[in-house]
């Protein structure tokens, strides 16, 4: 079970990765244009989803670098990432392999009382 978390922690933080990059980037964008906030739809908390965007992938990539030594930190790195892209981008076409990735794999992390078997 480690392994699976490692290997969905790793998936989840490379596609947050990607969400990340967009949702930074728009906000940026909204920032110098803002007048584009009109057209394509504004940012509440942009603060928020710069942090998010940063933050959340390191977070499911570290947890997932910890899933095998360290099972119990691992997965609740990963469950916080999971959280922080529920909070800040909703669940939608783009972040629900993420979410559901990061999600799992915490849990499996948490669930893994011994080694796996080799």
């Amino acid at each position: 079970m480690r392994n699976a978390a490692l290997v969905l922690g790793i998936i989840g933080g490379l596609w947050g990765m990607l969400v990340g990059f967009v949702s930074f980037g728009y906000t940026e964008v909204l920032a110098r244009w803002s007048e584009l906030g009109d057209i394509l739809g504004g940012v509440e908390n942009p603060a928020l989803i710069r942090t998010v965007s940063l933050a959340a992938p390191v977070l499911a990539i570290a947890g997932a670098a910890m899933a095998r030594s360290s099972n119990v930190l691992g997965g609740v790195l990963l469950l916080v990432a999971t959280a922080g892209m529920f909070y800040a981008f909703g669940f939608g076409v783009f972040t629900m392999f993420p979410i559901a990735m990061c999600g799992l794999g915490g849990v499996l992390a948490l669930a893994a009382r011994q080694p796996d078997r080799h």
